[in-house]
């Protein structure tokens, strides 16, 4: 297939469109279930990247979740907690211990299950039939992968009647080195990105502690490979094997740490008791608990406890999770990664880090105030080391 005819472009009103290879060669996917659409296919080609990098770095399989040409998590396939699969909402998969692949798309998709609905997958392995009976009872656009097996296939095809977008794409293909686009009908050309992230670019730390475990090598670079395919400025925190919370396309540095510390955060919280104890009523789907917990979380508590409301989601009305409870639970929280796209300017972003239990950064330094932000690191006993690699995505 030399190019694939696309209903039409960013918005219904963008006709015509269209994927092609530019010197006229096939394209190096099959389209084996439904008709992705153009916003499908940038994510699709995003999203790949980023886990076929993760496999490479960290030789674990690896998945994410994409929205809107960025993830809202990626992960890889360590085992998970009893904990966290009923916060993720896995605890009833059969045999997903023993598939690290489905373990990384289950972690993904659970990390922000508000962003993560009507998603794109990206799977770094052969779809295996835990992942896609996993993949089948979400709410989800559709799926690139290298492959699947027979029964996955035929799972995956039963969604949406026929009509889920199913591509594989073939795992040697090797894009050009220089990639061009346009834009108001300018033309861009630039080297792509092939710089390589791996345990190497970790070794400048720049703090008095000088600590880190593999466990936390292994988080940063998953923070850092998520990055490079997030619209910047981004920064991304990540603990477990897993992105928790990505703040794509702030242009402050410190809203960016605010909107990403914040997921974060929500993502603990979601593993609280009161959070996984909630008596909710088997008629509520898995969509309305998301939203549900969201709100329960929030300021707006209220909203899904008032009278009239509770007894439409829950058998019994559940106490309010307060701010104070809150508060005390996150100041519990420690060994937590962050990695930014580029250079902290202020060390506000380092208080704010702090407050969600971040104890390693990775950014690229560089900034005229890198003391400011040394000292801060510092004074929470942190570990930051400096990359020299910025990590801007558009």
């Amino acid at each position: 297939m030399k190019e694939f005819e696309l209903k039409y472009g960013c918005n219904p009103n963008q006709k015509p469109a269209k994927i092609y290879m530019s010197d006229n060669s096939d394209l190096p996917i099959e389209i084996l279930s439904g008709r992705p659409g153009y916003i499908n296919f940038l994510d699709a080609f995003n999203s790949w990247q980023l886990v076929k990098e993760l496999k490479e770095a960290l030789g674990m399989p690896a998945a994410t979740s994409f929205k809107h040409v960025s993830p809202t998590s990626a992960a890889v396939g360590i085992k998970m907690s009893d904990t966290l699969k009923k916060a993720c909402f896995v605890d009833d998969i059969e045999g997903l211990d023993e598939s690290p692949l489905a373990t990384a798309y289950a972690r993904a998709r659970g990390t922000d299950r508000m962003s993560s609905f009507g998603d794109w997958i990206a799977l770094s392995d052969v779809c295996d039939v835990t992942t896609a009976k996993l993949i089948k009872r979400e709410v989800s656009d559709g799926v690139i992968a290298p492959g699947y097996e027979p029964e996955a296939l035929e799972i995956l095809k039963s969604k949406r009647n026929g009509n889920y977008n199913i591509v594989k794409i073939d795992p040697d293909y090797v894009p050009a080195p220089q990639e061009v686009k346009q834009v108001y009908g300018i033309t861009f050309e630039q080297g792509r990105n092939n710089f390589e992230i791996n345990n190497e670019l970790l070794a400048n730390i720049v703090t008095e502690n000088k600590e880190m475990p593999d466990s936390a090598k292994r988080d940063l670079i998953i923070a850092l490979i998520t990055l490079k395919y997030t619209q910047s400025n981004s920064v991304c925190y990540a603990v477990d094997g897993q992105a928790i919370g990505v703040g794509a396309g702030q242009q402050s540095r410190i809203h960016c740490t605010r909107l990403a510390g914040n997921k974060a955060d929500i993502w603990h919280l979601r593993q609280h008791e009161k959070v996984l104890n909630l008596p909710f009523l088997d008629t509520v789907g898995r969509p309305d608990r998301d939203n549900t917990i969201d709100v329960y979380i929030s300021d707006e508590y209220e909203d899904v406890l008032a009278d009239g409301v509770w007894q439409t989601l829950f058998s019994e009305k559940p106490e309010p999770f307060t701010k104070a409870e809150q508060k005390a639970y996150l100041a519990t929280i420690k060994g937590v990664a962050l990695g930014s796209d580029a250079f902290f300017p202020f060390g506000d972003n380092i208080e704010r880090a702090s407050k969600s239990g971040v104890t390693y950064i990775a950014e690229p330094g560089g900034s005229i105030r890198d003391d400011n932000v040394i000292a801060a690191c510092d004074k929470h006993g942190m570990v930051m080391c400096f990359t020299g690699m910025r990590l801007f995505h558009h």
